[in-house]
Parts: C-alpha cells; structure tokens; sequence
C-alpha cells in the first residue's frame, strides 16, 4: 500500500469527469486500499479517484469516530437511484481544500447503487453524516468541488487564501 498525493486546485483532475470502471480487479483493489491509507493518514472521512489523480469512478469512506474500530466503505460506480426531498445542512471539508470549511445544503437521505472490492452490486441507504460525506466524494467524480456549492464570493474567497497558502508554503520551501 502506499500514500498518495492529494491533489489541490486548480489541478485539472479535480475538474474533470471520472470515468466508469469496467472491471473491478487488482489493480482496483490496490487502489481502494491506497486510497484509504492516504485518507486515514490525512486524517480525512473520504476520497475520491479524482483527488489522486485517477479518472476512475471510485471512492473509499469511513465516517467511524477515532474511538471507534474503523468501518471502511469502497464504492466503485456509485449512482444515486433516490434522494429525500428533505435536506440537511453539514459545514464540509475537503482534503483537496484543506484547513477551509462551509455550510453545504444537500439531500438529507440518499439510496445509493454501487461495487463494492468485489466486483459484487450493493446498494446503501445513507442518512446523517454518511449521506452528506457520500455525496461530497460522488460530487468529486463529476468534477465538482464543495466549494462549488458556495456563493461565488465565498467560493473565491477560499480559493485565493488556498492559492496564498500554497505560495507562502513553495516560498517556505526554498
């Protein structure tokens, strides 16, 4: 296993659609179980493909609290067949924006059809934090960010101190 590099904007993956996985094999196995390593070691709730840079409809949670054993979630080709009309309100995070967070509105419950490790199909019913965190990742695999969820202002207010945290880090480096 390995830690991957978590990508921040503007890197084009994060903007880009991620595309279906046609088979779940090895190669898909050792990148749900790199994509948790590097989530844990964060620490984060969740990852998708697109934030390590790979185009692949894919992404790994687990909302356990740190007390608690750790309960691993791998969707692969996530869909969302039924969402509540009822919405909930959570202040989201997110590992490609790190240290910023916002108040996003989303469906308070979601059905969602997946893969799971084993190729097999399973469906999920989520509500809480393990809806809200379910739809942030499946967001990631059409190219958006939780900031996109924001007023423009807001939006562009996290994404300039973002940029200025970055350029004071390459600066630190030298």
């Amino acid at each position: 296993m390995a830690i991957l590099s978590v990508l921040l904007p503007p890197a084009p993956p994060l903007k880009a659609k991620a595309k279906p996985v046609d088979k779940v094999d090895d190669d898909i196995r050792r990148l749900i179980d790199d994509m948790l390593e590097t989530m844990y070691a964060a620490p984060g709730i969740g990852l998708a493909a697109n934030q390590v840079g790979v185009l692949k409809r894919v992404i790994v949670l687990d909302i356990a609290r740190s007390e608690e054993p750790p309960t691993p979630l791998a969707l692969i080709n996530p869909e969302v067949v039924w969402a509540s009309e009822e919405t909930a309100v959570f202040n989201e995070g997110c590992l490609s924006v790190p240290e910023h967070y916002a108040d996003v509105e989303r469906p308070a419950e979601v059905k969602v059809r997946f893969l799971d490790r084993k190729g097999v199909r399973q469906e999920i019913h989520a509500k809480g934090l393990l809806s809200t965190c379910i739809q942030h990742e499946m967001d990631h695999l059409e190219g958006v960010l939780f900031v996109d969820h924001l007023s423009a202002l807001k939006r562009n207010m996290i994404l300039r101190k973002l940029s200025k945290q970055r350029k004071h880090q390459a600066e630190s480096a030298l």
